[in-house]
């Protein structure tokens, strides 16, 4: 599909593999891949599985380089289409199951977050909210997706801390659904997805829109409250961005 993201199908699922031969960066280009990918998957009818093909990293989440500039139109347009994204795939027709092994920090803890089943690959790895950690309040659109996902303590924990949880505590907080060995994750995440495209999929729609309907009114308003030109701009006038590059997270 492009040189960062390979779309294939095959035993009736669509793998989505991210790897941009580096870290995963939620760019502008990556984003509107993986969006891309998911309408492929939605007008082909076959449930989506999401992972990496980059050793130890899911993805390190939104690039802070386009943040730290403090380009308000060049940082707006990120994050909308990364808050776009996270509902795309909250509110995507067909079943949703994202594979984690590796570090998923927060833009590629939204995706985990708004994937229907979760399964990571046990190992020496974290996934959080860590944006207070690093200088960046957490964007209210992400606040109300973790809201149904996390457990209130969790939430808490990541969200006002920047705590990152290691993986043999996600699935108690509500990152991750199942946990399994590393090197089983890759058949049973597989197995899991061919598996959810054999249950009746038009309920499967109506069942996932009467659950999140109000996560998703909620998200909404908080990406046309929050994600906009002016607030950014007032956001650039305040002075140079406090967002501070962090070493790239070890594997």
């Amino acid at each position: 599909m492009s040189e960062r993201l390979r779309y294939e199908i095959q035993d009736g699922i669509a793998r989505i593999v991210m790897d941009d031969g580096k870290l995963n960066v939620m760019s502008p280009a990556m984003l509107q891949d993986i969006a891309g990918a998911f309408d492929r998957a939605a007008a082909e009818g076959v449930p989506a599985l999401l992972t990496s093909g980059r050793p130890g990293i899911f993805s390190a989440g939104f690039d802070l380089k386009v943040l730290a500039a403090n380009d308000p139109e060049a940082s707006l347009a990120m994050v909308r289409a990364g808050a776009d994204l996270a509902l795309q795939i909250l509110c995507h027709p067909l079943p949703v199951v994202a594979a984690i092994a590796g570090h998923a920090y927060p833009m590629g803890a939204f995706l985990t977050l708004a994937s229907d089943i979760r399964i990571g690959g046990a190992g020496p790895y974290r996934i959080g909210l860590n944006e207070v950690a690093i200088g960046i309040p957490a964007p209210g659109f992400a606040l109300e997706l973790a809201r149904q996902r996390l457990t209130p303590a969790a939430l808490n924990r990541t969200a006002v801390t920047g705590s990152m949880f290691g993986f043999d505590e996600a699935v108690a907080a509500g990152f991750l659904d199942e946990l399994v060995p590393e090197a089983e994750l890759p058949a049973r995440a597989d197995a899991v997805t061919r598996a959810l495209a054999g249950i009746h999929l038009p309920s499967h729609a109506v069942v996932k829109h009467r659950l999140r309907q109000g996560a998703v009114d909620a998200i909404r308003a908080a990406i046309d409250t929050e994600l906009t030109l002016d607030a950014y701009r007032r956001r650039a006038a305040e002075g140079p961005s406090a967002v501070r590059l962090p070493n790239a997270p070890a594997a």
